[in-house]
């Protein structure tokens, strides 16, 4: 795994990058310190399986980078890792695209589990989202939540099918790629419809969810899998 971790903080970046190297041999993290030499970064190499990004930049402001890297890259994920826990930027980020959000505060087991659902398909929500968040963050028992597309219900878990929530599964579709944080544009593009047609789906699922937005729709299947529900989307081909 080829990660791209951008931090303006020389001690945090080097702390970072020794963390997630942590996670495998087979794992490289190149650290920039700047939009700037983010973007250089991917313009250089496009082959990037993951972007860690800090949202307080000294050169940009972390939002608007969030929200280049998802139109130019939209196939990359992007994991928003902050020293901010406020429930409005974790909610603005999901709205931008990030496919995870992990306060600087969390303990090295809960980054890795957010990593590690993100990497095979899953979307990482922080616990203090849910109400989950009762008690500090532990590396013996990291609390969780994710809406994990491509993984497979344990035993004891309930699969719940697209149709039981009312979703034909052209619905169920735009469900999947609206979890990958893709803007309306690429979900017709991937899904070969008119963008039109498209707004038409994400509306009715947000009905079917009961929720009125795109991030109040994350954070439901996330809630979903906290429940020990296990949601039965058919995840997408990466758009590249």
């Amino acid at each position: 795994m080829k990660v791209l971790l951008v931090d303006d903080h020389p001690l945090i970046l080097a702390a970072l990058q020794s963390v997630i190297v942590g996670l495998g041999d087979d794992v490289s993290v190149n650290g920039v310190g700047s939009a700037a030499a983010a973007r250089a970064a991917l313009q250089q190499d496009d082959s990037y399986d993951l972007v860690l990004l800090d949202l307080a930049l000294g050169d940009a402001d972390g939002f608007d980078v969030l929200a280049e890297l998802r139109n130019t890259y939209p196939a990359l994920p992007v994991v928003v890792v902050s020293a901010s826990d406020r429930a409005s930027d974790v909610i603005r980020a999901i709205d931008l695209g990030a496919m995870g959000f992990v306060p600087k505060r969390a303990s090295n087991a809960a980054l890795f589990e957010a990593l590690r659902m993100v990497m095979s398909g899953g979307l990482y929500v922080p616990p203090m989202m849910l109400g989950l968040d009762s008690a500090p963050a532990s590396d013996a028992a990291p609390a969780t939540a994710s809406a994990a597309l491509a993984a497979q219900p344990e035993a004891h878990q309930q699969v719940l099918s697209p149709e039981a929530l009312g979703l034909t599964p052209r619905q169920a579709e735009v469900l999947s790629l609206l979890l990958q944080g893709l803007p309306n544009k690429l979900i017709a593009r991937a899904m070969n419809l008119s963008v039109e047609t498209v707004k038409d789906h994400v509306a009715a699922v947000l009905r079917c969810l009961g929720v009125s937005s795109r991030t109040q729709a994350v954070l439901a299947v996330s809630q979903m899998a906290q429940g020990q529900t296990h949601l039965a989307l058919r995840r997408q081909p990466a758009l590249r």
